[in-house]
């Protein structure tokens, strides 16, 4: 049960990374005008173009977007 354990806590802090990577490559792209950034690439561009197309789904995207939500804000570090 040791092994499940230190497989959820290592699983936990790299989506913690990967989320703390997103939030610095926005703020990235913010502050250099949305341009083509070096290692995170076009961060805005991607986010806009993701969310462009869950509203393009309808009720499909809506529900996918509810269940993007629900994993991340139901998320413990066990």
């Amino acid at each position: 049960m040791s092994a499940i354990q230190t497989l959820k806590s290592w699983i936990g802090a790299l989506t913690d990374l990967g989320l703390m990577l997103l939030a610095l490559g926005i703020v990235c792209a913010l502050l250099v005008g949305g341009q083509n950034i070096p290692f995170f690439g076009n961060v805005a561009g991607n986010i806009m173009t993701f969310v462009k197309e869950l509203g393009a789904n309808g009720l499909v995207g809506l529900i996918a977007l509810g269940f993007i939500l629900w994993l991340f804000s139901n998320r413990s570090m066990s």
